[in-house]
């Protein structure tokens, strides 16, 4: 109480309303992986793709090849020698999923190769933030060895259990099932989930047109000109796909050679020929070798400037860039970029799930399992999964280490059918629901108590205490958090001298407050018993 010493009327405040426990967020992801730039192994937070944009830049342009067939449909292969890297694919589809606030870490560039160590880097750094409650690996995925991602995925888990405010989500790697099992190892698995198969999702791979190698091209028209003011070449016979090759030489002389209907030109020098060297030469092989019937001929097609040295762009047998052919052959290049928008990407699901976790927990809450939601943006899981093959992924008896799938189901589409952390065994942390609830209530309770540190260690301070962690249960049961028909049998909170501490404690300043609590669990198996009844009249 305040001492008075000047005659006066004094105002006095007195506080008569306990402190509240606020709840912490549940499902704010942490993303690490490759990105085009922004700083490096500093987890930056975000809210939307067009902050992440913004800081971090876009997809790395995926390079294609088109090959044209001799009936001219087109063909698009991925690049083999391409490090794909996933960063912005994951983001994109964790906000058509319903996800909010994230946290991203980059750890690299567009550059180099994936290395395990970048990943161990980016964790460290993500231990020293309090935000994030979930981690995903993202681009780990794509590692050179798949020991290294099991061991991230081991690692990450450590993190979760050393801090007891975060979540893990892990990809199976495509058939790797056993694999993932014996890679994880039995440390600390009620932190994490684990999900399969793959997702086909609908989105479009980044390209650019100079990326895209065009490869032959439509010459079901029998004439190829190489410049509109080269040479003109025309075909008159059988074949119904002439082909022409120009083929830069060193030789003192053009030289002719048709076989079938594919006409080559050789040793044009690396400047290029002249119309008239070309024609001059034409005239005399074509003479000079009695190949009159060999259904090609070249023509003058513009005022004597040089032949182009390599295939033009409408060559069977060229190899130019989609933005090579945009003007030359409009046609094509439609067809192409036609097929182009056919290529989806294919991702692991965490990103997919992170979002789905983010958008239960704000409709439902986090105690509702993330589980017979669909997925959005998805064309379906990229390897169909029944009803006796789920069973061997749900339940594994000899380690307990469940993986949740991801299944097409007919009228419905893609639903995520499973709800089980990596610990299916453990009765306490079987469920992912169990698990995130208590992480949300220890953190909520961890950090509102916090007031109390140096307060006097007697029954008033324990009064508040209670009272403030009772009101927060209380409403947690109002919601549907906690089982029992009562508050009573739904949690308990119990703090004081003979109840939860000895006096000895006291002396030594410990305020040991202990909390039970009866948490909902999901429904995972729904049975209907039906047997006949007899008839009574």
């Amino acid at each position: 109480m305040a001492t008075y010493l000047t005659p006066g009327v004094y105002v006095e405040e007195i506080s008569t309303l306990p402190p509240s426990v606020a709840g912490v967020a549940t499902a704010i992801p942490a993303f690490l992986g490759y990105t085009e730039e922004g700083p490096t192994n500093v987890p930056t937070r975000i809210d939307t793709l067009l902050d992440y944009e913004q800081t971090f830049g876009k997809a790395q342009p995926t390079a294609f090849t088109a090959t044209v067939a001799d009936d001219g449909s087109v063909s698009i292969k991925e690049d083999d020698d391409q490090t794909l890297y996933l960063m912005y694919y994951c983001l994109s589809m964790y906000f058509k999923n319903g996800g909010g606030s994230c946290y991203i870490v980059s750890v690299g560039g567009y550059s180099g190769t994936l290395k395990k160590s970048d990943f161990g880097d980016g964790l460290a750094a993500l231990a020293k933030e309090d935000e994030p409650t979930l981690i995903l690996l993202t681009d780990a995925v794509n590692l050179t060895t798949n020991t290294d991602y099991y061991d991230l995925c081991v690692a990450s888990l450590g993190q979760c259990a050393k801090l007891k405010d975060r979540f893990g989500i892990f990809d199976v790697l495509d058939d790797k099932v056993d694999g993932f099992r014996q890679g994880i190892g039995t440390n600390d698995l009620m932190y994490g989930a684990a999900y399969y198969p793959y997702l086909q999702t609908s989105l479009n791979y980044a390209y650019t047109e100079t990326g895209v190698t065009v490869s032959g091209a439509d010459t079901t028209t029998g004439s190829y000109q190489t410049d509109t003011k080269g040479i003109t070449v025309t075909y008159s016979g059988t074949e119904s796909a002439p082909k022409v090759k120009i083929l830069i030489g060193t030789g003192s002389s053009l030289d002719f050679e048709v076989t079938g209907g594919e006409l080559t030109i050789r040793n044009v020098l690396t400047g290029g020929a002249t119309v008239t060297e070309v024609l001059a030469a034409w005239a005399t092989w074509k003479v000079g070798t009695g190949n009159d019937a060999a259904g090609f001929d070249i023509a003058q097609a513009g005022d004597g400037s040089k032949v182009v040295t390599s295939p033009g762009t409408t060559g069977k047998d060229m190899t130019a860039s989609l933005a090579d052919i945009k003007d030359a052959a409009t046609q094509l290049y439609n067809q192409v970029k036609t097929e182009l928008n056919k290529e989806r990407v294919i991702l692991p699901p965490s990103a997919a799930m992170a979002g789905l976790y983010a958008k239960v927990d704000r409709e439902r809450g986090v105690w509702k399992a993330p589980a017979n939601v669909s997925v959005a943006s998805v064309i379906g899981p990229t390897l169909k999964i029944t009803h006796d093959e789920q069973e061997g992924l749900n339940i594994d008896p000899t380690a307990g280490k469940s993986i949740n799938a991801i299944r097409s189901f007919t009228g419905k589409g893609t639903l995520v059918w499973g709800a089980r952390t990596l610990a299916g065994n453990d009765n306490e942390w079987r469920y992912i629901s169990v698990r995130r609830l208590f992480n949300m209530i220890e953190e909520s309770t961890q950090k509102s108590t916090a007031f109390a540190v140096f307060e006097p260690n007697d029954a008033t301070t324990w009064l508040k205490v209670k009272a403030m962690i009772e009101s927060y249960l209380y409403g947690l049961w109002q919601q549907g958090a906690l089982a029992g028909s009562t508050s009573d049998v739904a949690y308990f909170v119990n703090v004081g001298l003979g109840k939860t501490m000895t006096a000895q404690d006291i002396l030594e300043g410990r305020m040991i407050v202990e909390i039970g609590i009866a948490a909902v669990r999901p429904a995972e198996f729904i049975i209907l018993r039906f047997s006949h009844k007899m008839q009574e009249a």
